[in-house]
């Protein structure tokens, strides 16, 4: 039986791929300091001989008895409303994380899979993303604790690849969804489908006009599972290039979830990019990789989650939101 490291595991994504890789017949590491994770994402692998858990900050000295075949490090904040509240623990995560993973990869002789994501782009000003533009992004912006931590991550994981010879890869993720986001987290998807729920008018920031590619989670997972085992080490783009602007979505929404809400406009946050869409040729190529699973299809499942979710979840979610 292989075994995996999943870092962030009790996170959206995390715990996701902890589920793939259980089905997958691995042994399962999971490692997260729940921070934004949720113990309730795993605890049903609890139960399981093939699972076992870490409550631990990768930021600090990592130690993992036994052989590892896989790590996936997944261990970061990835809204703005956490990286804007825990700026220096993201950066933290992205550059101390990332190295003592990298170190334990190679005193292992593992390989390492590192989620970095397409806000390297910054503010873009090539359309759609390729792999080889190298961005737009403000380093003392905002945004940029998460951004710059992300481009670290990728400059010192290739470094380790070429220095030490580490299996590396590199996964660029866009904007994703699905079941176990956080109602609280302050992305466009769950922050319109909590506001419909309560009966608050939908906020969308700037015009309307920027737009957005979400891609459901079960085609992520499937992604990212390709690129590990693939014989790639620069970065892959993975994301649904299904293009929509903010203005559209929200009406998307409304839609959905039948609600007699409108749109209310608000100025759009410092450096929030204009345009955001993966150039997925490479996926394609190299991973034989594409996504298979609608818009119309995902945001159903997805509606049909967080419409399950305690009603006391949502009032403490409106409070969290708010403030």
């Amino acid at each position: 039986m292989k075994s995996v490291l999943i870092t962030g595991a009790a996170g959206f994504l995390g715990s996701h791929l902890c589920d793939r890789f259980v089905r997958e017949g691995y042994r399962v590491i999971g490692m997260d300091n729940l921070i934004t994770g949720d113990l309730k994402n795993i605890e049903h692998l609890f139960k399981l001989k093939e699972f076992e858990f870490y409550h631990h900050d990768v930021s600090k000295f990592v130690y993992v008895p036994g052989d590892l075949d896989y790590i996936l490090h997944f261990a970061s904040p990835a809204s703005p409303i956490d990286y804007l509240k825990i700026p220096i623990q993201t950066l933290k995560v992205g550059s101390l994380g990332t190295h003592n993973l990298l170190g334990l990869a190679k005193a292992k002789k593992a390989r390492i899979l590192v989620a970095s994501t397409s806000e390297v782009y910054g503010d873009p000003m090539v359309h759609p993303q390729n792999e080889d533009y190298w961005g737009h992004v403000n380093p003392i912006g905002p945004r940029g604790v998460y951004d710059e931590a992300k481009r670290f991550q990728e400059a010192i994981t290739m470094a380790y690849h070429n220095v030490h010879g580490l299996e590396t890869r590199i996964v660029r993720i866009f904007n994703t969804y699905g079941p176990r986001m956080r109602l609280n987290d302050g992305r466009v998807l769950p922050a319109f489908i909590g506001q419909a729920l309560r009966g608050e008018d939908l906020t969308v920031f700037g015009d309307g006009s920027q737009t957005r590619s979400f891609c459901y989670v079960d085609d992520l997972v499937e992604g990212i599972y390709r690129l590990l085992l693939s014989d790639y080490h620069l970065p892959v783009n993975i994301g649904n290039p299904d293009e929509i602007t903010m203005g559209e979505f929200g009406e998307e929404l409304i839609r959905l979830t039948g609600a007699q809400q409108k749109l209310i406009f608000k100025p759009l946050p410092t450096d929030d990019p204009k345009q955001r869409q993966p150039d997925i040729t490479r996926a394609k190529a190299i991973l034989g990789w594409e996504p298979t699973v609608s818009r119309a299809e995902g945001l159903a499942k997805t509606y049909a989650y967080f419409k399950a979710l305690p009603t006391e979840e949502l009032r403490k979610t409106a409070h969290r939101f708010e403030s």
